[in-house]
């Protein structure tokens, strides 16, 4: 939206999502990001109607509006519905699709629909483009948006050799089911390696305090597992090995060249749903980038603490295949593309535009 700015500044915003995007632009746009960050088929399916009557009321503000151009970003689920519903509707206006949705993942034979409903997609991985091209859909990789907001987030510092960072995720959901798992993983490495330490990376304040209540419940004393409020970006470069929720934590990780393993865990209807759904060899975003499995990955049941244990103290107690990961990250991270996916997204849109 910035970039856009800085290009047109006439343009004018309207619609939804989170804090930052209001505050770009102003009265038009709504925040309801932490209403909309519903996770899972299962938990959808709960909230059916709240989201019916959002998509309804968006509906109408855009053929109220009439915009020149619709930008979706992500979000798959309500957006591809929506872009279905304007095409309709308002056939002059021009649809964007920013972070293309996963559907090579999970419901390829969408694509089709999506080559003759949108206008552009803007992709974030490389390999997405040829999959969208080849159905006929005009695709641009624009290097993804991680890369330029980590520029300014490194630091001069060195890894604390007996530091391992806890990153649970940035929901309360994520935390509830992810956290308990990594302080009783933190407990049996303590048992026989004291002097290590643990760093937990909460992403909220309110977050922060779910987890020190999580590490009471366990009846760990609170000075065992110290945990920060936005730390994260600081805790990669400090530790010397982490355990990463799944998500777009685990290509901060990579792409910091923090050598860690993958947590996933989802309710149980809803990992049974999504195991006849997706076609995926793997869950991590590196691994899927990577196309082999460079960071071990524990998902549901295997996401307990003994497999957790024996995985990072190996990568405490084994420098050689530390590094040798380390490498692996940095160079699959290196496939994201560089500094500009910002800019270069917004080009594409003016282009329209013009």
């Amino acid at each position: 939206m910035e970039a856009l700015l800085a290009r047109v500044p006439a343009i004018s915003f309207h619609g939804a999502g989170g804090p930052a995007m209001q505050a770009v632009a102003g009265n038009g746009l709504a925040n309801w990001v932490e209403d909309a960050a519903v996770m899972g088929i299962w938990e959808v399916l709960k909230h059916y109607q709240w989201f019916k009557q959002r998509f309804n009321e968006m509906l109408a503000e855009v053929e109220e509006l009439k915009p020149d151009v619709l930008i979706l970003i992500d979000y798959p689920g309500f957006n591809l519905r929506l872009a279905y519903a304007v095409k309709k509707r308002l056939p002059n206006t021009k649809i964007v699709y920013y972070i293309s949705p996963q559907v090579w993942a999970w419901n390829k034979g969408r694509i089709p629909r999506m080559a003759e409903t949108l206008d552009l997609m803007l992709c974030i991985f490389p390999f997405e483009k040829e999959i969208f091209e080849s159905a006929g859909l005009a695709t641009v990789f624009t290097g993804h948006p991680l890369v330029d907001e980590l520029e300014d987030k490194r630091e001069d510092v060195s890894r604390e050799q007996d530091l391992i960072g806890l990153f649970p995720g940035s929901r309360e959901r994520e935390v509830s089911r992810l956290f308990p798992v990594m302080v009783e993983t933190a407990r049996r490495i303590l048992s026989y390696n004291p002097e290590w330490k643990f760093e937990a990376a909460a992403a909220s304040e309110a977050l922060a305090e779910r987890m020190r209540d999580i590490v009471q419940n366990a009846k760990l004393p609170e000075s065992l597992i110290t945990i920060k409020t936005g730390s994260s970006y600081s805790l990669m470069q400090r530790a010397t090995s982490g355990v990463v929720a799944s998500g777009t934590a685990t290509l901060e990780a990579a792409a910091l060249g923090l050598p860690y393993c993958l947590v996933y865990k989802i309710s149980w209807p809803t990992w049974a749903i999504g195991k006849l759904l997706v076609k995926l060899d793997y869950i991590g975003l590196v691994n899927i980038l990577a196309g082999e499995e460079i960071v071990e990955e524990f998902i549901q049941g295997d996401a307990e603490p003994g497999r957790i244990e024996q995985s990072i103290s190996r990568l405490m107690n084994d420098s050689g295949s530390r590094e040798a990961l380390r490498q692996k990250l940095l160079t699959t991270a290196a496939k994201l593309g560089d500094c500009g996916a910002h800019q270069r997204a917004a080009s594409e849109v003016v282009a329209l535009l013009e």
